[in-house]
């Protein structure tokens, strides 16, 4: 295992899990974090999709554990951490990694909310009522991720 990886990793989930505290909007029963996408496109450009998948797994978990996240940020975050890294992985594009982070939150995420949000927590919403704030949140965050990447690259500051 490499420690840098390993350190970068656990920083980008401290902020998740500090900055989703500060910065969310509430959307039914769901918290929108617009970091969580920063930081999915982000670890999904500098480390892949397992540790992009790995943080976004590790932010939900301290989250819900601390009683600041909800169930559904699971499939949303992991699905769009897990989409933008292997987009990057197979083209070496960042923009195509937002819009995996885009699809994999805003519209797989979504859908696959549903049954948590209607079996697991007890809310019976309709199987595409997560898509609409999913996308708002995912749209969000995904574009200052990218605006960060590019400053990163025009500055040529070190972030691989």
């Amino acid at each position: 295992m490499d420690t840098k990886k390993i350190t970068y990793s656990a920083m980008l989930t401290a902020i998740g899990v500090l900055f989703a505290n500060f910065i969310f909007f509430p959307v039914g029963v769901s918290k929108t974090t617009p970091i969580q996408h920063i930081i999915n496109v982000i670890s999904a450009v500098t480390l892949g999709p397992g540790y992009a998948v790995l943080i976004a797994f590790s932010i939900s978990l301290i989250r819900n554990f601390i009683g600041t996240g909800t169930l559904l940020a699971f499939p949303g975050s992991m699905i769009g951490a897990f989409f933008a890294g292997l987009l990057y992985k197979k083209t070496n594009k960042k923009l195509l990694a937002v819009f995996g982070e885009i699809f994999g939150t805003g519209i797989v995420g979504a859908i696959l909310a549903f049954p948590i949000a209607k079996y697991v927590i007890g809310k019976d919403v309709g199987a595409f009522f997560f898509v609409m704030p999913f996308l708002i949140n995912t749209v969000t965050g995904s574009i200052i991720a990218f605006i960060i990447l590019e400053v990163l690259d025009k500055t040529k500051s070190f972030y691989k």
